[in-house]
């Protein structure tokens, strides 16, 4: 394990390399909207797909290869509704810790489930 670099908390098979986590992963496939947030201000968006998430990291498609090291946003549409009813959205922060050309694994750093609107923030395109 490499845990200098946090590769013990990403995806099996990423890029061919073996199992070096020691947390489950759940192969979750649902919409995902990402943005890298940068320091000079600059953001990138984009949308993909989860292919799996764990307790301490998420691996995703992407439409491009994202910067290791950076941090990003994730937003997730959550397949679970909140009392059967209303429907929830995944958020969470964590950093690229694994990249390629179309997806990345990212460590959770924190996280929180919010309610999802209407469509509205959707359509204004806002996560």
């Amino acid at each position: 394990m490499n845990s200098d670099t946090g590769l013990d908390d990403v995806s099996a098979n990423f890029g061919g390399e073996s199992e070096r986590r020691g947390n489950s992963r759940f192969p979750v496939r649902e919409e995902l909207k990402y943005r890298v947030l940068h320091t000079n201000l600059e953001e990138t968006d984009g949308i993909g797909t989860t292919l799996n998430i764990g307790s301490r990291g998420i691996l995703f498609s992407t439409e491009g290869k994202l910067p290791v090291g950076r941090m990003v946003e994730l937003s997730v549409n959550w397949p679970a509704r909140l009392d059967g009813i209303c429907p929830l959205k995944f958020v969470a922060f964590g950093r690229v810790v694994r990249s390629e050309a179309g997806k990345a694994a990212v460590r959770i750093e924190r996280y929180e489930f919010k309610t999802r609107g209407n469509g509205s923030a959707a359509a204004a395109g806002r996560m």
